[in-house]
């Protein structure tokens, strides 16, 4: 179905259009939010499709590597929510497709083991072929993976043995023994940034709310804009994009200065930092924001920045980290949109804003969708249907702390120009944490 923004009542599909506008001078069942979308370089699993990992599932079967691994990292510091937030539901994780990537293989002639997927991760696989004292000509044979027995099988040729989830059998003829053959050959590859741009196209029929780019490509970065602008005003998909060191100007994109030091010492870079507040962007609700957020398990910043240094990078919508008694935490949940109109004041340089917002408009979305679009005649009575629960559920949202001083006749829901066309005004008021709190003592006699 057709969506996005309008200036007029011109459109050619139907669909629901949707503009969000600031009212505030320049000075039902709410949406789940939760879903994480990144391309990301691997050493194993499937290239090219977008691989859908839930809070809870083991890493291995998607990237070769369980949550212990270094190799994990990412998926560890995208899943960690905040100490004000939880983490998001799901990963909708993308193996790009690499020039010069190899299946890693070895023989035991007649037998020929091949990798299942590219990647050196397949070197660290092998097999052994044990010969069953039990019944003559027959082998035990054993897919073995950093000396943990991963699948064992038992036959006397080629032909008995069947395909695992690490390996492919090829070959003809009767098995033969071998207490352990490495295989080897296994390479993942180098990435194109035409890989990241299959990856968009791929992505787009999708529903997530922060795709990450963890590298600093400045033309990868540039499509990533590009991309995440034209689902939210072309699209009406409402997402944002988190990405290191951009200026960008747009309520769309998230930039990260600096990095942390986790309490192992293992340093992370801001294009590493990407991970942590995607997820965290993610996860957090409408209600809910990332001022001053803890970073889990993270001690220290790197680098460290002076006072000026910050009010530099928040005067560019950057989300920066301090450390303060020992904790690691954000500075402020804002993002890159610096310059402001009568349309986008202030106040959608605030995440939590964008959030609440992106809520209501792909909430509206998916519900006229479904529920009214081709079903409800546009006459005073449908209208009133639209207005009644377009109402009830922003009485929701105010109930839950997402918006103040809402009142049923701040929706007013009338008749388009065309005989098929309804407009509809909303005026809401999204609520903010506190983030900047003046006190004066007095002292007195």
């Amino acid at each position: 179905m057709a969506g996005g923004t309008w200036t007029s009542q011109n459109k050619k599909q139907p669909g629901v259009y949707i503009n969000v506008k600031s009212s505030m001078a320049q000075s039902v069942n709410v949406g789940d939010r939760g879903i994480v979308a990144i391309c990301k370089p691997l050493s194993w699993g499937s290239e090219g499709n977008i691989m859908t990992i839930n809070v809870g599932d083991d890493f291995t079967q998607y990237i070769g590597y369980d949550s212990t691994n270094d190799k994990a990292l990412f998926l560890r510091e995208i899943f960690k929510g905040s100490g004000n937030t939880k983490g998001p539901v799901k990963v909708m994780l993308y193996r790009p497709t690499t020039t010069g990537a190899a299946k890693a293989t070895a023989t035991i002639a007649p037998l020929t083991i091949t990798a299942k997927y590219n990647g050196v991760r397949g070197n660290d696989i092998s097999i052994t072929s044990i010969a069953d004292p039990d019944n003559a000509g027959s082998f035990t044979v054993q897919t073995v993976i950093d000396g943990a027995v991963k699948h064992t099988q038992s036959g006397k040729t080629v032909a008995d043995l069947q395909d695992n989830d690490w390996v492919t059998f090829s070959g003809t003829g009767d098995l033969a023994a071998s207490a352990g053959t490495s295989l080897a050959g296994g390479s993942d590859g180098t990435v194109s940034s035409a890989a990241y741009s299959t990856f968009l196209i791929t992505l787009e029929p999708y529903t997530f709310n922060v795709l990450i780019y963890d590298g600093t490509d400045s033309t990868i970065q540039a499509a990533y804009v590009a991309f995440i602008k034209r689902l939210r005003e072309d699209l009406g998909k409402k997402c944002q994009a988190v990405m290191a060191g951009v200026e960008s100007n747009s309520d769309a994109v998230i930039s990260v200065k600096n990095g942390v030091v986790l309490s192992d010492g293992t340093v992370l870079n801001p294009q590493q930092v990407t991970w942590w507040v995607g997820g965290a962007e993610a996860g957090a609700n409408y209600s809910e924001s990332l001022v001053y957020a803890q970073y889990p398990d993270a001690v220290n910043v790197s680098p460290r920045l002076t006072a000026s240094e910050v009010d530099e990078a928040l005067d560019k919508g950057q989300i920066v980290f301090f450390e303060e008694f020992g904790n690691v935490k954000v500075v402020s949940d804002i993002n890159t949109l610096t310059a402001y109109t009568p349309d986008k004041g202030e106040a959608f340089s605030l995440n939590q804003v964008i959030r609440t917002l992106d809520t209501i408009a792909n909430d509206i979305y998916k519900n006229f969708s479904q529920n009214y679009i081709g079903k409800i005649q546009n006459n005073a009575a449908g209208r009133d249907l639209l207005k009644a629960w377009i109402v009830g559920y922003l009485n929701e949202i105010q109930a839950n702390n997402g918006i103040q001083n809402f009142v049923a006749d701040d929706v007013v829901v009338g008749a388009g120009n065309a005989l098929n066309a309804v407009v509809i005004t909303l005026a809401i008021q999204p609520v903010a944490a506190i983030e900047k709190i003046y006190i004066t003592a007095t002292l007195t006699d």
